[in-house]
């Protein structure tokens, strides 16, 4: 279970990652490993470089296992930047040795972060562009993506870790690169997703200049209550005994929501998941025992559980405070309701961040929202929440460009969160199409938190979901699409999101546009419903 869940969160970003098989092995200059370790004894405010060394190039390999990709060479360089006392933020860069694009990319973590790895996939998609590409630890070490507990009493580092570290990587990656080619990137991308998706959001909104295009999923704006709403979960369904969803009867509420979806308008017959969430209204009562708990119902005690997790925190009147999950979240076999459900180190997922406020022995039973989370946000809404605050109109001036895509499925950092974000900066900058001039919201159907799920996800290079998508083109990639969005100002209007066959691998299962919000994807009435052509991008009837 401990490795699921490891493997699980940011959409698998560590696992799966491949650069592009190269026929034979690039040789690099002869002086890249001297330039290479020259930046060791680079001198920059407040940073220690802790190693710069080559990494030769390598060919595909062929193993009893298969194919296993190579990668060009490329100088790899550590460094921490120390501003202040309490504060290391650690910064790994990856230095194309030959044919360096003049881009610099950037890369977020997930979850507590304290590790450079949840970086990697997006840093390899980066490399095999061309790029200088870089990742930071988000200066919260020793913490890691699922434990925070050793954050307690640092404030310095919940500031990092909120607000100050992708900065911070971004400034002195920019450095490393100059020093290593003699000039300046001409061009700047970031990539992230969940935390690493609020950081790309903090660049956007309270460092402009940084980058000419963003790509984020599954962004964390509230990220107070974003936590409490894993909390709410947690004792919805762990406070009394009999609260428990099994896997069988997710599976069983699972069926039950698309079913109910479909009568209502909101999915297609053949599909495992539900076009349109958000408009979809489904009371897990539906499927509550009559005549004695059974295997095909689900006790009153799981449908209390069932409709916490739909109705997310609710104050002591039942009024709601945060979003729920959606119907058809429902998915034990990926990061969702079983990760909720599932302690750990005796308390709920992420629950660390409530002993930054209230100690190291917090225990989540005596935990009261109504009365808690008040000091919660009091304590730590100014250092980790300026997400839900800022403008993007200086990015939009600049003529950044930002693509947000959040899954429909995400039972972790609830897609309302996106919605609402770019309703609030609509209304702000003149409307939703103004926005989309420089910023555009794509939501996945049937997609968890950044990946998985049982809708078409594969979507995005820069997070390593194999296999690959069937094309880089700005069609089928959203990373392709920012560049071509940013370099050539061509908007994206659709993208092609692919599920392939679990059966046969490189098989595509279906294809589907992701429209930009607020469109949405509709069937045209004929064809097959597995192809992209059959479906248009059509705004919402208004009422």
């Amino acid at each position: 279970m401990k490795r699921k869940l490891r493997l699980a969160i940011l959409a698998a970003a560590v696992t799966g990652w491949t650069v592009p098989a190269l026929a034979q092995a690039q040789q690099p200059a002869p002086d890249a490993a001297a330039r290479c370790a020259a930046l060791a004894r680079l001198a920059l405010p407040d940073t220690t470089i802790a190693s710069a060394a080559l990494v030769p190039a390598r060919a595909t390999r062929s193993t009893v296992a298969g194919e296993v990709p190579g990668y060009p060479s490329f100088c790899r360089v550590v460094a921490h930047v120390r501003s202040e006392p309490g504060s290391d933020v650690g910064v790994e860069l990856w230095l194309p040795v030959e044919r360096w694009s003049g881009v610099f990319h950037g890369n977020g973590s997930g979850g507590f972060a304290g590790t450079f790895a949840l970086g990697y996939s997006g840093m390899v998609e980066g490399l095999r562009r061309g790029f200088a590409t870089a990742t930071t630890d988000g200066g919260t070490v020793p913490a890691s993506p699922l434990d925070g507990d050793a954050l307690v009493d640092r404030p310095r580092q919940w500031l990092d870790w909120g607000r100050l570290s992708t900065h911070v990587m971004t400034v002195t990656g920019k450095a490393i690169t100059r020093a290593f080619y003699g000039e300046d990137a001409s061009r700047s991308f970031y990539t992230g997703c969940s935390t690493g998706g609020q950081m790309g959001l903090i660049e956007a909104l309270y460092y402009p200049q940084d980058y000419d295009g963003i790509l984020v999923g599954a962004p964390v704006i509230d990220r107070t209550w974003g936590h409490a709403a894993v909390l709410w979960d947690f004792a919805a369904a762990n406070r009394e005994t009999g609260r428990l969803l099994s896997p069988a009867k997710l599976e069983l509420l699972n069926r039950a929501a698309i079913a109910t979806c479909l009568r209502q308008g909101h999915g297609l017959a053949g599909d495992r998941f539900i076009s349109d969430p958000m408009s979809c209204s489904f009371d897990p009562q539906v499927i509550e025992c009559r005549d004695g708990a059974t295997d095909g119902c689900l006790t009153e005690s799981e449908v209390a559980t069932a409709r916490a997790f739909y109705s997310g925190p609710t104050d002591r009147q039942g009024r709601r405070r945060f979003f729920g999950w959606l119907p058809g979240s429902e998915m034990p076999d990926t990061f969702g309701w079983s990760f909720l459900e599932t302690p750990i180190n005796g308390q709920p997922a992420f629950g660390g961040l409530f002993k930054w406020v209230f100690g190291a022995d917090w225990n989540w039973r005596n935990f009261d929202f109504d009365r808690d989370m008040p000091t919660v946000d009091a304590r730590l809404g100014p250092v980790v929440n300026d997400a839900t605050r800022g403008s993007l109109a200086a990015f939009a001036a600049r003529g950044g460009k930002l693509i947000v895509f959040h899954g429909l499925a995400d039972t972790l950092v609830p897609p309302g969160q996106s919605v609402a974000f770019f309703d609030r900066q609509a209304a702000q900058m003149g409307g939703m199409s103004r926005l989309s001039e420089s910023a555009r919201l794509f939501l996945a159907p049937g997609m968890m938190h950044c990946g998985g799920g049982t809708g078409p996800d594969a979507f995005n290079t820069t997070l390593g979901i194999p296999p690959r998508p069937p094309s880089d083109d700005a069609q089928h990639d959203l990373f392709t699409a920012l560049i071509a969005w940013s370099e050539r100002g061509e908007a994206p209007d659709r993208i092609v999101a692919t599920r392939f066959s679990t059966e046969e691998a490189g098989r595509i299962a279906m294809q589907r546009p992701l429209c930009p919000h607020p469109q949405r994807a509709v069937y045209r009435g004929t064809g097959s419903t597995q192809a992209a052509s059959s479906f248009q991008c059509e705004a919402p009837p208004t009422h």
